[in-house]
């Protein structure tokens, strides 16, 4: 995941935030058990490591980013991304390989300021992934300031393993093209763009509020994630 300086973004906050939990904690999940069923890793022939999660037994969702080369200027190739679901330490439940991504529809790789809350890739696989109810829930409507959130990803620090993270949300903001992201304190480095921030729903599941795509502040302090909630 890029990290973002909060100067250059000069992002535009549309409520005042709460104040930042007193330090987070980290550790790891057990994969087989909601919400983290859907997750696994998204990565490519070339190195690139993110964090993604099945909306579908055959599409999952990741960041945009993850897909493009700045050396090249180009996305790579899909039959170069393979999906690991529930990837552990050099294990995993399944492995497929992408037959063909879309970008959403806006997201420009070479004007990230102005369309981060766009960054989002719908990757499409060579065979089905678990079953349907592994798939992740989207929530109802975005949660409230203040509200707990988790934030589950491959951090670079321990890409082994997925790690997540226990945080509330501080605010809204929106980005140089006036799309909205969501603002949360939950730890992430890169690996973790692509994952699934969950909100807790009415019914009391777990269900996916946004996806992560940067950090921003002093030490990467503070999340970035576009709003998913239906």
């Amino acid at each position: 995941m890029r990290l973002l300086a909060i100067v250059p973004i000069a992002l535009v906050l549309l409520t005042m935030p709460i104040a930042a939990e007193a330090g987070s904690v980290r550790a790891p999940v057990d994969m087989a058990t909601p919400p983290w069923t859907a997750l696994g890793r998204v990565q490519t022939e070339l190195g690139t490591r993110c964090t993604g999660f099945l909306i579908a037994p055959s599409v999952v969702m990741t960041a945009a980013h993850c897909l493009f080369r700045r050396v090249t200027g180009h996305y790579v190739q899909p039959g170069s991304v393979h999906f690991l679901w529930r990837y552990d330490r050099g294990a995993y439940a399944d492995h497929a390989r992408v037959t063909a991504f879309t970008v959403a529809p806006g997201y420009d790789p070479f004007r990230e300021l102005q369309t981060l809350g766009l960054d989002r890739a719908f990757l499409t696989l060579d065979h089905p992934v678990g079953t349907a109810d592994d798939d992740v829930h989207f929530a109802p409507a975005a949660p409230q300031i203040g509200a707990p959130l988790l934030l589950g990803g491959y951090n670079r620090d321990h890409d082994e393993v997925l790690e997540a993270d226990r945080c509330r949300l501080r605010g809204f903001a929106v980005d140089h093209g006036g799309h909205r992201l969501l603002v949360h304190d939950c730890y992430g480095e890169p690996g973790t763009s692509g994952a699934a921030l969950f909100s807790q729903a009415p019914d009391g599941r777990w269900a996916v509020a946004g996806l992560e795509v940067a950090v921003t502040g002093p030490g990467g302090t503070i999340g970035l994630a576009e709003p998913l909630a239906n």
